[in-house]
């Protein structure tokens, strides 16, 4: 290994104006979380010294194929900022992102802390003030999407942008686990799903991430916003695409990939 975190972390911030940079072989093993942790951090700090804001997490990885085909047996999280969010019905420049993909998600915004590190899916649930059907696009720095586990931690979880649909639900009566899930494409369905795929259902990925965040000392908070997994394939995006993701009995929202 001869490059540092540091290294890794700049040349990940590099690759937002410079383009993709090949996998962090060179300082990082394909399977080291707490390395790939660390990079991830380095990077957090770095963009809230230059003002950016956070305002949730994003769990992946938490569909079992994607952990088997990535040789994982855990999910991941990554952070996400104020200026990572895009208005429902809104567009986003095809400008700001490199080599972008679109996932439908169900996302929860919390209405108290989630300070336990033991906390439970009951607990999380206890803490949801909203229920939202959601859009992450996720976006890797890493060229042609040839990720590993450390690679997609250190890169903040291949995050880019997220939108909520503007309408929320309460949690109470919803049944997350069996919402059905339909993204469209150009009025073509491209990727179906269902909540059942985020962990068991998207309060266990909700309470993953409150337990992991709480060990680490980060603990999740009232008003975060919590992007629970996608519930179904991701779809690679082409400028002028009109994506629309709609979750049953929760909501639907979508977004423009064209400026």
């Amino acid at each position: 290994m001869t490059a540092t975190f540091e290294d890794l972390a700049r040349r990940l911030r590099d690759a937002y104006a410079g383009g993709t940079v090949p996998p962090l072989r060179d300082g990082l093993d394909p399977t080291d979380a707490d390395g790939a942790y660390a990079v991830q951090t380095i990077n957090t700090r770095f963009w809230e010294a230059q003002g950016r804001c956070i305002v949730g997490r994003k769990a992946g990885l938490t569909a079992k194929a994607v952990q088997q085909q990535l040789g994982v047996d855990q999910p991941d999280f990554g952070v996400l900022f104020d200026d990572m969010r895009i208005a429902d019905g809104g567009r986003l420049d095809p400008a700001r992102a490199i080599q972008p993909k679109a996932e439908a998600e169900i996302a929860f915004i919390l209405g108290a802390d989630l300070p336990d590190p033991a906390t439970t899916a009951e607990q999380a649930a206890a803490a949801v003030a909203r229920v939202h059907a959601a859009i992450e696009i996720v976006d890797s720095r890493i060229a042609d999407w040839k990720i590993s586990f450390a690679d997609t931690v250190a890169d903040n979880g291949s995050s880019a942008f997220f939108l909520l649909a503007d309408a929320g639900r309460p949690l109470a009566g919803l049944d997350l686990e069996g919402a059905a899930m339909e993204m469209t494409v150009n009025g073509a369905v491209a990727s179906t799903g269902v909540g059942a795929a985020a962990l068991g259902n998207p309060l266990n990925a909700a309470a993953w991430l409150a337990r992991t965040l709480a060990a680490r000392g980060e603990p999740l908070k009232a008003g975060d916003i919590l992007l629970a997994g996608a519930l179904g394939p991701m779809v690679a995006l082409t400028p002028g695409d009109a994506v629309v993701a709609r979750v049953a009995g929760i909501g639907e929202c979508r977004f423009t990939y064209g400026n």
